[in-house]
């Protein structure tokens, strides 16, 4: 497994084997929204990484290994490991992007885009909008069981993708830019009512201050136009239910389609 030899014999060789299942576990989980979060201590992330490693090397132990991780072949394997394992997790990460993104609109045409506050899952700033769609995304993603099968196919790329043949080929990496157009397309879908309503509420606005000008616009148009908005997202709050399982769905079926 490795150029050098400690002395240890099978143990040492389990143990480079188990460190180069964890390239492929550990990039993946990096890349994933749920456990590559800034919120997750590295110390949790390492040991649910090593755990899936030691589950993987028992379950399949025909997975191959090259015979050197200090040489050409081994560090082209190990940048393999790496490229399937983001790719996995990157397409969870347009899963969850889609959300936020119609946050982002929905806080503009409300007013509310400066209440911001620290984004967990990516370390930044979002909308207080974000993070309560992300909240409610997380909560349908992990009641679905979803999690439990994006790590079983992650699992399940060793036999799609062996070690030395980890390159996914231009037809896979364009499945996942497709899945960038479809995050958009949710995006769309769940900001659409409420956008649709606030306009209206500014369209009605902008008639009363034209019929009114003694009407202050900015203090009457704000007001209503929060208040709209956390009613128009009452009132779509099932529809938002019906969309983010759909995004979960097919975020999972996404990832199946890559891997075969």
């Amino acid at each position: 497994m490795i150029a050098l030899d400690f002395g240890f014999g099978a143990l040492e060789q389990d143990f480079w084997r188990v460190v180069f299942l964890m390239t492929r576990i550990g990039a993946a989980l990096l890349a994933a929204p749920l456990f590559g979060g800034a919120s997750v201590p590295v110390t949790v992330r390492t040991c649910i990484t090593g755990a899936l490693a030691i589950f993987a090397s028992i379950w399949m132990p025909a997975i191959p290994v090259p015979p050197a991780l200090l040489s050409v072949e081994g560090l082209l394997a190990v940048a393999g490991e790496v490229l399937v394992g983001v790719t996995l997790g990157f397409v969870l990460q347009l899963a969850f992007a889609a959300p936020r993104l119609a946050a982002e609109v929905i806080a503009g045409s409300m007013g509310m885009s400066m209440a911001v506050s620290a984004d967990p899952q990516g370390g930044g700033q979002t909308t207080a909008f974000g993070q309560y769609f992300n909240i409610v995304l997380v909560l349908i993603f992990l009641s679905l069981g979803a999690h439990l099968h994006w790590i079983a196919l992650l699992m399940e790329s060793y036999r799609a993708f062996p070690p030395g043949q980890t390159w996914l080929g231009p037809e896979r990496l364009s499945l996942v830019i497709g899945f960038a157009g479809e995050m958009f397309a949710t995006a769309l879908r769940i900001g659409l009512p409420v956008t649709l309503i606030l306009l209206l509420v500014q369209f009605m606005t902008g008639v009363l201050s034209r019929a009114a000008p003694s009407l202050n616009l900015f203090a009457l148009g704000l007001p209503a136009a929060v208040l709209a908005g956390i009613a128009a997202l009452i009132i779509t709050a099932p529809l938002l239910h019906e969309q983010l399982t759909d995004l979960s769905q097919q975020a999972i079926a996404q990832t199946a389609r890559v891997l075969r």
